[in-house]
């Protein structure tokens, strides 16, 4: 028995407990028996109301988790075909996601990891929030940060830098992650791939066929501007590829009706349990509603429309879905 069930049989217990004690009171006459008799449906009234709050509270957990996993396979098709095959053939390499505000690059960032990546968050995981520090004019202060978030002091060469993740690598995976690139001059991004990537991916090509791990970097542009710089980054992985050269991946679209309709049409089949499942019969209006909500398909416009449609709030679910 799980424990929604043990929860629904201690409610309807004390359902069965409550019912015979006003019974009693209703015919008691001594009225300090009925003070009593009282107090005690008084308590159990209130047990009552604690147990139907954890049982609301774990369905809106299962609902969440459901919902979760429904919306790991709504969009960003191209994205995750282009990783994929990326991975079929390497296990070092860097990744550009990018896209225009509110277009989803965490949520993709998250799905590639957990969903797609050998032991997916297990191992080293170095995440730099480059908004704070990628203002400033001195390129000190990320290789100060850099420093800091693989352990080191922040006065560390950047050859220790490199050196430190390329031991990492040797027994784990190790996935780097810089979000908000958009926020760093071009010459810095530059900088940080001439001086930490390149010479990385190098050391680690030449050892490759040594491990079984990978080693993978993430450049996370939220405002669509880094994805211009065309002459930094490859598309496509060729047979003259080299994983210390970038790959940009596909970059990240509105959802359209028909993405919106497949994916609705897939929830039908395969999370019976959703809120949205009651309604999905108005499939077309449905499409049009999330459409004219979220400006036309902006994905997290898109999610906290679907997450309002199953009782449950997009920003407040996001912190609890998203690992990285």
């Amino acid at each position: 028995m799980n424990q929604r069930e043990e929860l629904q049989k201690l409610y309807d217990l004390l359902d069965e407990k409550i019912l015979c004690l006003r019974k009693a009171r209703v015919i008691e006459t001594d009225t300090l028996v009925r003070f009593k008799l009282d107090k005690q449906i008084e308590l159990e009234e209130e047990e009552h109301r604690k147990i139907a709050q954890q049982i609301d509270n774990l369905e809106s957990v299962a609902c969440s988790e459901e919902l979760y996993r429904a919306l790991l396979k709504l969009g960003y098709r191209e994205q995750v075909r282009s990783f994929l095959k990326f991975l079929k053939a390497q296990s070092i390499g860097a990744f550009l996601i990018h896209g225009l505000l509110d277009y989803g690059q965490r949520w993709l960032l998250n799905r590639l990891v957990t969903q797609h990546i050998r032991f997916g968050t297990m191992g080293k995981m170095v995440r730099i929030e480059l908004d704070r520090i990628g203002r400033r004019r001195d390129i000190s202060a990320l290789w100060r940060e850099l420093a800091g978030c693989v352990g080191l002091g922040r006065q560390h060469s950047r050859t220790e830098i490199t050196e430190r993740v390329f031991q990492w690598w040797k027994t784990q995976n190790v996935i780097l992650v810089f979000h908000y690139v958009d926020c760093m001059p071009e010459g810095y991004l530059q900088e940080l791939l001439r001086d930490f990537w390149l010479p990385l991916a190098t050391q680690a090509r030449e050892v490759v066929s040594q491990t079984k791990f990978q080693l993978l970097m993430f450049l996370v542009d939220y405002e669509g501007c880094v994805g211009c710089q065309d002459t930094m980054f490859v598309e496509q992985v060729e047979p003259t590829w080299e994983p210390r050269v970038p790959i940009k991946l596909p970059t990240i679209n509105p959802f359209c009706d028909r993405t919106l309709t497949d994916w609705m049409e897939m929830v039908e089949t395969e999370f019976h349990t959703l809120p949205l499942v009651e309604v999905i019969y108005q499939m077309e209006d449905l499409v049009k509603e999330i459409l004219e909500n979220s400006d036309n398909g902006v994905p997290e416009l898109a999610f906290s429309e679907i997450c309002d449609l199953c009782g449950c709030n997009w920003y407040e679910e996001r912190e609890r879905w998203l690992k990285i």
